[in-house]
């Protein structure tokens, strides 16, 4: 079954913006980060071998790692955990800030070091969530989605504040986050996608980091403080939009 000349240029078209994206670059500069952290922890794991003789041995060994090999555990994790890979997390995040399994043993160098590296490591997984759905968009197949009437409404929505949603997103422990996906589909810039990234989980590792090292094993905490964020920030945008549309009746 031969194609159309008007189904390619279609096609063409349709894919002609995803493939201005450099993607070898990136896949190669990803390989690199998870290979070296894995030989870092290759050459470190020996000389702090983590005892599995039992949980009470694991957890002593794991208290005694020095902090190199527990963030580079921690920040290898946060680097794996994407779209297609969707480890949680939280609990990680709160368990490196437990006062006895603590980076630093100190409240504010622990929230420091957890949530820049906490940060980083997301931000480098969701980049990489950014070139792979990317990728996948150079099939014109995928890329049909932007005729779709539901891609449209999201898309005008997300045009919209393009850096707030996905630093929201990034912010709040949301499951699925739609602005990753949004943000590759319509093409938005890459420095300020992973800027907003950055922030975003900043902010969420540092309250996880901080309440879960007051509170001792109580994380969960911190998550509930998010998702209560989460509801005063649609309250507020619910209002702001009650607001408009009266104004828009008066005049």
């Amino acid at each position: 079954m031969t194609s159309h000349p008007e189904q390619l240029i279609d096609a063409a078209a349709l894919t002609a913006d995803y493939r201005k994206v450099t993607l070898r670059i990136w896949f190669a500069f990803y390989l690199v980060v998870l290979l070296s952290a894995g030989a870092a922890l290759a050459v470190l794991l020996p000389r702090e071998p983590i005892s599995l003789a039992g949980w009470s041995a694991f957890k002593d060994s794991v208290r005694q790692a020095s902090p190199a090999v527990k963030l580079l555990v921690f920040g290898l994790y946060m680097t794996l955990s994407c779209t297609f890979l969707p480890l949680n997390t939280s609990w990680i995040t709160a368990a490196v800030a437990m006062e006895q399994y603590a980076v630093t043993g100190e409240l504010w160098t622990t929230v420091l070091a957890v949530s820049v590296v906490g940060a980083t490591g997301s931000t480098i997984a969701n980049l990489n969530d950014y070139h792979v759905f990317t990728l996948l968009l150079r099939h014109h197949r995928v890329a049909r989605v932007r005729h779709w009437r539901t891609y449209r409404r999201a898309v005008g929505w997300f045009e919209r504040a393009p850096f707030a949603l996905t630093f929201i997103f990034n912010l709040l422990p949301i499951p699925v986050d739609v602005a990753r996906m949004l943000a590759a589909t319509h093409r938005y810039s890459r420095w300020p996608f992973a800027a907003a990234n950055f922030l975003g989980r900043l902010i969420r590792y540092a309250v996880i980091t901080y309440v879960t090292y007051r509170l001792a094993d109580k994380g969960y905490i911190a998550v509930l403080v998010l998702l209560g964020l989460a509801f005063v920030m649609a309250l507020g945008r619910l209002a702001v939009g009650i607001v408009r549309r009266t104004r828009k009746k008066t005049n």
